[in-house]
């Protein structure tokens, strides 16, 4: 018969054991949080001047000077950025981006009804032959797997010198405990400086299942020739000391960017 210390006792522990079970719980929570900030938070980039931590796949083409010792911070009221183009494309419309590059041609198709500002301003800068001579200056092959092009000064830190709207942010489904979405392999979406309605002109191609906060405008899809080659890029690795994140060692210039109604 069990006397009333020991049942005392036996509350305890079992109390013990619930306490000690919650917090393995947290901590792996937590482990599975952080996995998917340091995922986006893989790199340091080097912008005017100062360190830029925020989100791994950045675009810093509309920055101003005077927010150079401290890249991250939104500017405030008077450092208002240029608008985006004016609205010319048919949202109602299919829309198609061919980038013809030495490694191989990349489709992508674009979703002009879930993101009618950015195709427009894809199409834009295509138009002006903006993307034209670039260079897809970074790779990564570790924690995320994309290859980020459309900067006209190929470091990471270039843009068109204006910011659009982030849109279609709950395409991919509810976030899940650990605040990451899978951008699947041959998602095409869009770089950002990790603040709100940051987009420019920079750009990234999935090329495996990436998790990733839902921060970035998924706007289109790469078809079955453009997903293989960024593969076969990201075969090649990359350069530099820093591992699985830096320039392709197989260079990609995009030799050509089109943007046309289908």
């Amino acid at each position: 018969m069990v006397n009333s210390e020991q049942r005392r006792r036996q509350l305890a522990r079992e109390k013990f054991e619930r306490q000690q079970q919650r917090r393995a719980e947290s901590r792996n929570k937590a482990r599975r949080r952080n996995a998917v900030i340091a995922a986006a938070l893989a790199v340091v980039v080097a912008a005017g001047g100062g360190a830029y931590a925020i989100a791994g796949l950045t675009d810093d083409g509309g920055k101003k000077d005077t927010a150079a010792d401290n890249p991250s911070a939104p500017p405030s009221p008077s450092e208002s950025k240029p608008a985006g183009p004016k609205m010319t494309i048919d949202a109602k419309a299919e829309y198609t981006m061919s980038l013809k590059t030495n490694q191989g041609d990349i489709g992508i198709k674009m979703d002009a009804a879930k993101t009618p500002e950015t195709v427009n301003s894809f199409k834009s800068l295509a138009d002006k032959k903006f993307f034209d001579g670039t260079k897809c200056h970074r790779l990564t092959t570790e924690n995320i797997f994309v290859l980020q092009c459309g900067d006209p000064k190929g470091d990471g830190t270039g843009g068109p010198g204006y910011t659009i709207a982030d849109e279609n942010l709950d395409a991919l489904g509810k976030p899940a405990a650990d605040g990451a979405v899978t951008y699947p392999a041959g998602a095409v979406a869009m770089a950002n400086t990790g603040q709100p309605n940051s987009g420019g002109s920079q750009f990234f191609l999935v090329w495996k299942d990436t998790k990733l906060p839902p921060s970035y405008t998924p706007f289109g899809t790469m078809d079955a020739d453009g997903l293989k080659t960024v593969k076969a890029v990201a075969a090649g690795g990359v350069t530099g000391d820093n591992k699985g994140d830096g320039a392709p060692k197989k260079t990609v210039t995009i030799e050509k960017g089109t943007v046309d109604k289908t």
